[in-house]
């Protein structure tokens, strides 16, 4: 009997104690196989999702670069377009200003006849003619008589203390000086009074 005592003993130990194999189905959460693939599924698609997002981001900022490139290109040009077009005559305008001088030194001479008078009278016309064409393509000459020096746009070759001019005033043109629109295609050369 005691051989039997002892097996009826360990098997109420056996129920009385928790059994660590045993689980129930509060401890364990049964998966079903789909569930399992679905959420992988999600967590996937929401991962590439989000890098996809980012892609997309990105290459709206490239487009956007791209197209403000695009636009300053055009604008870069339009303005170079315009600044070339607003200075074309410049190196005609430069080629042409000696001529201008010695148009107004052969009107200076002192005519002997009237023969010579009137040649030099149809000069002055051909000078004047001459001289309304570069003023309507913006050449113009740049005052200097009287006026202050403004190095920017004379060019002092003497200087003198001459009485009734003040200090840094021009005392007289020796040559024109022209500007086309805003650029001087040539200074004045003057004689500055100290």
């Amino acid at each position: 009997m005691s051989e039997k005592n002892k097996q009826q003993e360990e098997e109420k130990k056996d129920q009385e104690a928790p059994n660590e194999e045993e689980l129930t189905e509060e401890d364990v959460e049964i998966l079903d196989p789909e569930d399992v693939e679905e959420d992988e599924l999600e967590e996937e698609s929401g991962s590439r999702e989000a890098e996809l997002q980012k892609e997309i981001e990105e290459w709206k900022n490239r487009a956007l670069r791209a197209q403000a490139d695009l636009e300053n290109v055009r604008r870069r040009a339009k303005a170079e377009k315009e600044e070339d077009a607003k200075y074309r005559v410049q190196p005609l305008a430069e080629e042409l200003l000696p001529v201008m001088d010695n148009f107004e030194r052969a009107m200076q001479t002192q005519p002997d006849n009237e023969s010579v008078q009137s040649f030099i009278d149809g000069m002055a016309m051909v000078y004047n003619q001459f001289r309304t064409a570069l003023e309507q393509q913006g050449v113009e000459e740049i005052p200097a008589q009287g006026e202050y020096f403004d190095p920017t746009i004379h060019q002092a070759v003497m200087q003198a203390d001459e009485e009734g001019f003040e200090s840094n005033q021009i005392v007289e043109e020796m040559q024109k000086g022209y500007r086309l629109k805003d650029r001087v295609l040539r200074p004045s050369m003057v004689k500055v009074n100290n």
